[in-house]
């Protein structure tokens, strides 16, 4: 197995990436954004990073709510695809988030677990120095969306196999080391290929301690993308508005 520290910069660069969650459910991100932005009483015209956004889907919607929106990911064949929905107010740029960013915005959202990648805190640490060097002033916003560990290892579902577009997917998860580990290996055309994710274990505990490491102010937390109470016990996700 690859061990880079990097892991996602392979990963998320192949079609075989973006095929295994094509199907993720559009509607509800576009629900969750949806109330998101009314939550956070953000106006037209206000300036969104969308960091870590893929090939750009999310950031074309904030963009059609009439925001302006830059899209920023790591993986510079994700740009590529998503540079097809640019406009006046719509960017994408290849980034990544451990590099500060030269634009202040009014709202930075970190959506679908792109946090927790590094193996050594101070990465993750710098990632939200960065955020809040990136937000605008005190009255801007930071959304970390992220798994809800306690709960995500509870119902760790060790093994699995998916099959999508003539592609087989035999995914095996496991927690190792401080991390949530999926072993994804991929047989398509006769050839086998192996990936893996790597997601570190933070609790609300944990990202509470970055977050006062920074001297970010915890203004929210919710568990769903409904906005729910957050229920360590229970919930999905671990959903936290920041701000300066």
């Amino acid at each position: 197995m690859n061990t880079s520290t990097d892991w996602f910069t392979s990963w998320f660069d192949t079609d075989f990436y973006h095929t295994l969650y094509k199907h993720r459910d559009d509607k509800e991100a576009q629900q969750f954004m949806t109330k998101l932005v009314t939550f956070l009483e953000l106006k037209k015209d206000n300036k969104i990073l969308d960091l870590a956004c893929g090939k750009g889907r999310h950031s074309v919607f904030l963009n059609s709510l009439g925001f302006d929106v830059i899209g920023a990911d790591l993986s510079q064949n994700s740009i590529d695809f998503a540079k097809q929905y640019e406009n006046e107010t719509l960017k994408f740029v290849q980034h990544d988030m451990r590099s500060t960013f030269k634009t202040k915005f009014d709202a930075i959202f970190n959506l679908f677990t792109s946090f927790g990648y590094f193996v050594d805190d101070s990465e993750d640490i710098n990632v939200l120095k960065n955020i809040k060097n990136g937000l605008k002033d005190e009255n801007s916003f930071a959304v970390i969306d992220f798994i809800n560990v306690k709960n995500a290892i509870k119902n760790l579902v060790t093994k699995e196999t998916i099959n999508r577009e003539n592609i087989q997917f035999n995914i095996t998860r496991s927690v190792e080391n401080g991390f949530i580990i999926k072993n994804i290996e991929v047989i398509s055309n006769n050839e086998k290929y192996d990936y893996f994710e790597r997601v570190k274990c933070l609790d609300f505990s944990k990202i509470k301690t970055y977050l006062e490491t920074v001297d970010l102010k915890l203004k929210a937390v919710f568990g769903d993308y409904d906005l729910q109470e957050f229920d360590e016990e229970n919930s999905n996700r671990l959903l936290l508005i920041i701000s300066k």
